[in-house]
Parts: structure tokens; C-alpha cells; sequence
């Protein structure tokens, strides 16, 4: 046996971690691995290299990927696909690992189907995987989400303000919802419980008439135009206000203690389904228990958050 492994997608903190633990316990198991550089790109243009144990040595701490990562819309045409098993049946690699969000697992079912033993693992700041309560990478940019917060309320108290601050999460509202949860913001709106801008608006100059003069509003990206939600709430409210978009910040860091382990009790149980003779599965995380699921059971929806959701009527 031969693995590949490769990360596609949006980078997210964590991933090194994971690529430490398969190379490391395919060694142990005297199975080789080749790193696949630029996700299904690098798969496409051969672009491989041999790893081991002592070259993987500490990488667990940094954040990004060492195999780079990219998107790769040729590999989504059946061309590109024939081009990647081709590399695959050159190195005489018959396995590979996907760590990536829901595009790179949508890579990894085709490749699946075309006989290649795959494992997906779950990398990807946004948690919008729903078969998983956590993905690698979620919780350092959560705390980084968190640190940049407390950093704008130290200013917003200062000088009496508010801001809405945009974060990341594409169409999932889990970075929003849990730093709101942990004292972040007064105010959320996410995919999933979206608030109309008068609705914003009202909720705001109630905490102002409360005394609150100092709030941060929360936002998951894609949902507004940041400028126009700050024109309507200056305009109606008759207030200055900031905004702030903390965009790629929150991929970048040394991953958490947290997503070191995850990813580490992910890349290990990748392994061993490997050597087991699974394949075609994804790797999570649910009731702090590691488990697997078949590719057709992964959903990019996010499960329902309703309980985290009722505890912001008494937080906020």
C-alpha cells in the first residue's frame, strides 16, 4: 500500500497537524507516503513528494499546509480526473487522503468511484459540515475571532461606539454564533437566523436607550453589504458607527491545542481505516468520539443549532 495525501481548498489551521499524523502512522506501519502539493491540481500536474516521519517533525505547530492548497475546477471534469488517476497508477498509489471542506470532499467521492481507496478528514474554518460536530480548524479561528472582538470592544468602550464586524463562515453562522456565545458581540445575525437591517436597527437603539452605547454587531459574510447596513443604522439612528471585515486573519495562526489533537486523532483513524480496507469514508468528530461515515452521508448544511441559539436570548 501507498498513500497520497493532499489539502484542497481554503487552508485552515490544523492541517499540518493532520499530515504529521498519517505520515507518522503509515511509517509506523511501514506503508509510504508522497505528498500531493496544490491539492487536485498537484494530482493533475504530478506534482508529488515522498514524506516521512523525520521531515514532518515539527510542522504540527504551524498553520496553513506545507502541501499548499488551491482549487482545482479541471479535476470536476471527468479530463482532469482520468489525468489524476494516471499520476496515481505512475507512483503505484492505489490510497488517498482528502483533508478539505465540502468541495474538496465532492473531489474525493469522484475519485472514489473511480476506484481509488479515499478518506476525507474535515478541514475547514467555516464548520459547515453537518455529519461532524467540529472540523479541523474551527476552534483557532474561532479564538482568533474572539481576540480580534475584545481588541474592538476595548476601543468601542472607550469611546462609547458600536461596530459591526463581518467574519467568515460562507453560508454556515457557527463563527458568529459561538463568539457571540462566549461574550463576543450584543448583536448576530448568521445564515441561519438572518436579521432584517430594521430588526438590526430596532435591537440597537434598545441597548442604547438601556444605557448600552458600546455594541458589536456580528455578521456572517455574504449575508449584507457592510456599508449599506452601516448608511441604514447611521442614517435612522442618527449615530456614527464602524465597520470592520476581519477577512483572512482568521485562517492564518498556530493552531490550537484542540485542533492539533483533532486533527491528530483524525489522521491516525484515517490510517487505520485504510489498512482495515475502507474506503470511501469521512472522518469526524461526534459526542467527543472519533467516527466515519460513507462520502454519501457527508452534507454541507450545518446541523440544527437551535439550543445554542435559545441561550443568546439570555446572553445578548
Amino acid at each position: 500500500m501507498k498513500i497520497g495525501i493532499l489539502t484542497s481548498g481554503g487552508d485552515a489551521p490544523g492541517m499540518n497537524a493532520a499530515i504529521r499524523a498519517v505520515v507518522k502512522s503509515a511509517n509506523y506501519n511501514n506503508i509510504e507516503v508522497f505528498g500531493i502539493k496544490y491539492g487536485y491540481k498537484g494530482l493533475i500536474k504530478e506534482e508529488l513528494m515522498k514524506l516521512d516521519s523525520l521531515g514532518v517533525d515539527g510542522i504540527a505547530e504551524k498553520g496553513g499546509t506545507i502541501l499548499k492548497t488551491a482549487r482545482c475546477l479541471e479535476f470536476m471534469e471527468e479530463d482532469g480526473r482520468r489525468k489524476a488517476l494516471k499520476t496515481l497508477r505512475n507512483f503505484e498509489i492505489d490510497s488517498v487522503v482528502v483533508i478539505g471542506g465540502d468541495g474538496s470532499f465532492q473531489g474525493a467521492e469522484k475519485l472514489s468511484k473511480l476506484g481509488v481507496k479515499v478518506i476525507g478528514l474535515p478541514g475547514t474554518i467555516d464548520n459547515d459540515l453537518a455529519y461532524t460536530d467540529y472540523c479541523i480548524g474551527f476552534d483557532t479561528t474561532l479564538n482568533t475571532v474572539l481576540e480580534c472582538i475584545g481588541k474592538i470592544k476595548d476601543t468601542d468602550s472607550s469611546h462609547e461606539k458600536t461596530t459591526i464586524v463581518e467574519v467568515m463562515g460562507r453560508y454556515c453562522g457557527d463563527l458568529a454564533l459561538y463568539s457571540a456565545l462566549a461574550g463576543g458581540g450584543e448583536i448576530i445575525s448568521t445564515p441561519e437566523r438572518k436579521l432584517e437591517f430594521h430588526t438590526i436597527c430596532n435591537k440597537l437603539a434598545e441597548n442604547i436607550s438601556k444605557g448600552k452605547n458600546d455594541n458589536v454587531i456580528i455578521i456572517t459574510e455574504r449575508m449584507y453589504d457592510i456599508e449599506e447596513l452601516q448608511k441604514y443604522i447611521e442614517e435612522r439612528l442618527k449615530i456614527s458607527i464602524r465597520n470592520t471585515v476581519l477577512g483572512f486573519i482568521q485562517r492564518g495562526g498556530s493552531p490550537s491545542a484542540f485542533d492539533r489533537v483533532l486533527a491528530s486523532k483524525m489522521g491516525v483513524k484515517a490510517v487505520e481505516l485504510l489498512m482495515e480496507g475502507f474506503a470511501g469514508r469521512a472522518v469526524g468528530i461526534k459526542d467527543n468520539k472519533i467516527i466515519d461515515v460513507n462520502f454519501s452521508e457527508v452534507n454541507n448544511k450545518n446541523t440544527d443549532k437551535q439550543k445554542e441559539y435559545d441561550l443568546l436570548k439570555f446572553l445578548l
